[in-house]
């Protein structure tokens, strides 16, 4: 019995629908799986139960419908589930075929996929670790004084809050008297967003600083992410794993829809600028191949009303 998931492309879609594989798993507990997904979100996938093989799905080496059409042709498949509506899908056999439809203006990601394969209430996303994830985070992140976490990277700068802004909110998070007194201040970048992240890793005091800016694999950063106390960042992969960590996880949006990629969970909300989605894209001179930070007007006010906002919610008692 085999089942194969196609997933997406990025790492933030990945774990968004991250809860369509594991209801799969559960709907087919003797199966075992195989996923195809892009290099980047590819490593999301490597610990998930019964696998099989990951296939990358490298646009750059072209022909990588081909690929995967080659490698899963010669199995019966007891079910597919297509995040990429992937004509391969139609092309292999299979008993089951759940395919994602197109997003509605309002709905999430999460809902998205979750209705491939008719799931109400949504699937949650799943991250999957091992062991050695969890001691080496254990051991990067050491018990002691409570962790902030920040991501101040994105995959384009135009959803980059500026860096004096996030060292600006760390402060008063942090302050004597703060929600997070005397925190630890962890951050995290992807890899080649180092630089991106280094204004920030500056502005932080050495003896509170944990530097996991561009250094970690995934599945370790996300082990990591799970021992702060509070994530803050951009939209971002880093910040969808964060929410699916658990932790308590604020998103700043700007030039992308909260609507379809808040955070997700009730542990995790997002927090936006001034301007709508809609107001930034028309903007005079708006192009998205450019780097310019769109978030100039959400204000560090603004973000840390929203930061303490989140973690009174995730502190009160849940009712009987």
């Amino acid at each position: 019995m085999r089942v194969l998931f196609i997933g997406p492309t990025r790492i933030g879609d990945a774990v968004l629908s991250s809860g369509v594989l594991a209801w799969m798993l559960a709907r087919w507990p003797e199966a075992r799986v195989t996923v195809a997904a892009g290099p980047a979100a590819a490593p999301f996938y490597a610990e998930v139960p019964r696998l099989d093989e990951v296939i990358v799905l490298d646009k750059r080496q072209g022909g990588h419908w081909r690929r995967l059409w080659w490698k899963t042709v010669g199995h019966y498949w007891t079910a597919i589930a297509d995040t990429r509506r992937a004509a391969v899908t139609w092309l292999v056999p299979a008993g089951r075929r759940y395919v994602m439809g197109y997003q509605r203006r309002a709905m999430h990601k999460v809902a998205q996929a979750s209705a491939m394969v008719g799931a109400r209430p949504p699937l949650a996303p799943q991250v999957w670790l091992a062991a050695r994830h969890r001691q080496a985070a254990r051991e990067l992140i050491p018990d002691g004084a409570p962790v902030l976490a920040l991501a101040p990277t994105a995959n384009w700068g135009g959803k980059q809050w500026p860096a004096e802004r996030f060292v600006g909110l760390a402060d008063r998070l942090c302050a004597r008297g703060g929600p997070l007194a005397e925190a630890r201040i962890a951050v995290f970048a992807g890899p080649g967003e180092r630089p991106a992240a280094q204004p920030v890793l500056d502005a932080v005091p050495a003896p509170r600083r944990i530097d996991l800016a561009g250094t970690l694999d995934l599945l370790t950063a996300a082990a990591c992410l799970g021992r702060a106390d509070l994530f803050v960042g951009n939209d971002s992969g880093l910040m969808h794993l964060a929410a699916a960590m658990g932790v308590p996880t604020l998103g700043l949006f700007g030039p992308s829809r909260e609507e379809h990629y808040g955070p997700w969970g009730g542990r995790a909300r997002a927090v936006r600028t001034d301007l709508s989605y809609d107001a930034i894209l028309a903007k005079p001179g708006y192009d998205y191949r450019r780097h310019d930070t769109h978030m100039e007007t959400l204000s560090v006010d603004k973000a840390y009303a929203a930061a303490c906002d989140l973690l009174a919610r995730c502190a009160a008692p849940v009712p009987a």
